[in-house]
């Protein structure tokens, strides 16, 4: 029988998610969700879970709330897991009276499962308490949605109020204080995206603040007005001395980078973004993943496991990648042998990752070329190739032939085998689809040519006749480069350096270079 769970998100990232909403969330078989709830927790859904995104953020394109009405009972009425996902806490300014009056109507089994509300996690995470034995005994919690129907002169008099999607309205709420003579020296705070990586937060006073934030993209926020905003600055780390601070900074802001914000697609092999996306993540980037690749083993394991069985007969082991390391170490482990088994052969490696998925293994590589693709290997390698026995474990199929080439024309004799091989997964990840479909992604980033064919391959259609050109397309070098303009049409941004690091260097200075195209000038700090 059908149950439709109403589940708080709470304030953003997903290390605020309860654990009993965790537990709903992998076996939601129907997926409702809000447009604020972050996408990571998306990805604690079963594969075959229904994705529907109803919007609900303001200024942006949503469903009606009697459409969502509707929509949660004929789901309910499928007989399946239904999930309706909400940020923060349910029943703080979430509308859910709405939604259980129709699953009610309906006849429809319900359960609501509380979330941490913004209103509270914000300022927390702000370093402002909302309560003080003698600057606030006591808060209110509005929304400013509708400001002409609050009543304004009893919100005057509160010691501290916090105000939920007041962002838009700010102009008007700090107007309506005013009138109702709260003191235009009054502290206030304005927190952006709470509890999550771009946190950004702007204190002031009232008679200044709309001036500090004009201009400024504010929503979705929490705004607090009240005296414990004075204890910010206290209670962050000591930066003041006194609890009481005279001087309020304006619009004071941590330091962001130039990534924050952005909604990036990372491209990759299954099981291996996780640095790179924590890379852009700690910049306060949105990430979300997208498995073009997966790696398996080869057709067969014979050739790799012969030329283990007489490493001595080799004077290099090539290795050009952490997936050949992986695969080479795994198998020389399979034989009984290890480490010691490569004294007398040479390792050159492409690229610092690379070298360090050797650490484990106790090894040092002897050699890694100056730039990290596998052409300068040829042209840099320390001794002469003539006469060299080379051992190359790889991918299967589609690998380039250039370095084999090179090293053949120079006399070298190269033994090339399979370690691994690479295919494109069976389907999309329906969540990153819907995003590309709603324009909800700022850039993609390719870390190999096959990353981009298959990213192509799994799109297929599905996106509309030049939806490259409403994203920035990021490459991790020229070879991936190529295949972009090849397949995309374009490349907008490339790594000098042709590593992971040095893509995130690029992506900040690309849009380091955007801003001062837009607005002629790098904006203050």
């Amino acid at each position: 029988m059908s149950k439709v769970y109403i589940v708080g998100a709470g304030p953003g990232d997903i290390s605020y998610l309860t654990v009993r909403a965790q537990q709903i969330l992998t076996q939601a078989e129907v997926l409702i969700y809000d447009a604020l709830v972050d996408r990571a927790l998306l990805s604690l859904v079963p594969s075959a879970c229904v994705l529907v995104n109803v919007g609900k953020r303001g200024g942006k394109p949503s469903m009606l709330q009697a459409e969502i009405d509707l929509l949660l009972v004929e789901y309910a009425q499928t007989g399946r897991t239904i999930v309706r996902l909400k940020s923060g806490d349910p029943f703080i300014f979430g509308r859910v009276t709405a939604e259980i009056d129709a699953l009610m109507a309906a006849n429809c089994e319900y359960e609501v499962v509380p979330g941490l509300s913004t209103a509270l996690v914000a300022p927390l995470l702000a370093c402002i308490p909302l309560t003080d034995p003698v600057l606030s005994r006591g808060f209110v919690v509005i929304t400013a949605h509708l400001p002409d129907d609050l009543d304004w002169d009893a919100l005057a008099r509160m010691p501290t109020v916090v105000i939920l999607m007041g962002a838009r309205q700010l102009a008007e709420v700090v107007a309506q204080l005013l009138k109702h003579d709260r003191s235009a020296n009054t502290p206030i705070a304005v927190i952006r995206w709470a509890g999550t990586p771009q946190q950004q937060v702007w204190v002031s006073d009232l008679g200044q603040i709309v001036a500090a934030t004009a201009g400024i993209e504010l929503s979705p926020a929490v705004i607090i007005v009240g005296e414990v905003v004075r204890l910010r600055a206290y209670l962050k780390c000591g930066v003041s001395s006194s609890p009481i601070t005279d001087n309020l900074m304006l619009q004071e802001q941590p330091k962001a980078t130039l990534l924050a914000g952005k909604n990036i697609l990372v491209t990759r092999a299954a099981g291996q973004a996780s640095e790179f996306s924590q890379m852009l993540r700690s910049r306060g980037a949105q990430v979300l993943e997208m498995p073009t690749l997966e790696i398996v083993p080869p057709s067969s394991w014979q050739d790799l496991d012969r030329e283990i069985d007489r490493l001595s007969d080799f004077n290099w082991l090539v290795l050009t990648s952490t997936n050949g390391v992986d695969a080479f170490f795994a198998r020389l482990y399979h034989a009984g042998k290890d480490s010691r088994a490569l004294a007398g052969v040479k390792i050159a490696v492409v690229g610092k990752k690379t070298a360090q998925s050797l650490q484990p293994h106790g090894i040092v590589p002897d050699f890694i070329p100056p730039d990290f693709v596998a052409d300068v290997l040829v042209n840099n390698f320390p001794v002469s190739p003539s006469g060299q026995r080379i051992l190359f474990p790889r991918v299967e199929t589609g690998g380039r032939e250039v370095l084999i080439q090179e090293f053949t024309n120079l006399g070298a004799t190269v033994v090339e085998v399979a370690a691994y091989q690479s295919q494109c997964p069976p389907s999309i990840d329906p969540t990153v689809l819907i995003s590309l479909q709603q324009q909800q992604v700022d850039i993609i980033t390719f870390a190999s040519s096959k990353t981009v064919k298959y990213f192509c391959q799994l799109i297929g259609t599905s996106l509309p006749s030049g939806w490259q050109d409403l994203v920035c397309i990021a490459s991790i070098g020229p070879q991936t480069s190529a295949t972009c303009r090849s397949l995309l049409g374009k490349v907008d941004i490339e790594a000098t350096e042709y590593t992971l690091p040095g893509l995130v260097a690029a992506l900040e200075l690309g849009m380091a270079q955007s801003i001062v195209e837009n607005r002629g000038h790098f904006p203050d700090e």
